[in-house]
């Protein structure tokens, strides 16, 4: 299994928008956030900064990458670009993370 963290920024304001959205994450996305190989996705609010982090197992990194050409992600994608950063694409401006320790 492979962890992943990643770090992304959301607007100011946009807080509630953003958390019902995932809590009513589309069906079509899910299946394929699975299909892909996630076997964990969450994401954490800190309210004080709006950094989104996002921890992530996955089978396979190459598996993982090619859901980005998906025409439901990229739906998503411009779904979402309204309430964070993001890249000309609409995919999310997102800083990978290091692991330093785990128990």
């Amino acid at each position: 299994m492979i962890k992943k963290a990643i770090r992304m920024k959301l607007h100011p304001g946009y807080e509630a928008e953003y958390e019902k959205r995932h809590r009513e994450l589309w069906p079509e996305l899910k299946e394929q956030l699975i299909a892909h190989g996630a076997k964990s996705y969450q994401i954490f609010l800190d309210p004080e900064t709006l950094a989104l982090f996002g921890y992530l197992e996955i089978e396979d990194e190459t598996r993982w990458q090619q859901l980005a050409a998906t025409e439901i992600n990229q739906k998503w994608w411009h779904y979402m670009a309204e309430l964070m950063e993001t890249n000309s694409d609409d995919s999310p401006v997102t800083q990978e993370l290091k692991e330093v320790f785990t128990l």
